[in-house]
């Protein structure tokens, strides 16, 4: 009886080594929450109204965040790493009237935007 009993308070004694391990690891883990979190990203084209034509070198300006961004030849652009919210996207161009588009980033999704720009007439 007292080999069981002394097998048993080794067992009892490996299994609390165990706990206090695997407590003292999930407790002291490097990761962290932030380390889980989604971002959204949007992208999206400008183009000229009437030809269709890409428009490169177009100033979109994302608020909040107040970053900039201009449009590459093909009329693209790209805000990446944003946190899911509402968003404005002001859009200037000489030549052209100013747009804005309100845009909602979605946590973990890209969402694609189309903008079409008027020619200010002469």
């Amino acid at each position: 009886m007292k080999k069981i009993y002394a097998n048993l308070e080794k067992g009892i004694k490996n299994l609390s080594i165990l706990f206090i391990v695997s407590l003292t690891l999930s407790t002291f883990s490097c990761s962290s929450e932030k380390d889980y979190e989604f971002f959204s990203a949007i992208n999206g084209t400008v183009t000229d109204y009437e030809t269709g034509a890409p428009l490169s070198n177009v100033s979109i300006l994302l608020s909040p965040g107040g970053i900039t961004k201009m449009t590459n030849e093909d009329g693209c652009f790209s805000f990446e790493e944003l946190e899911p919210q509402q968003y404005n996207l002001v859009i200037q161009k000489v030549g052209y009237q100013p747009n804005r588009k309100s845009v909602t980033a979605i946590s973990g999704e890209t969402v694609s935007v189309q903008i079409t720009m008027n020619k200010i007439p002469q």
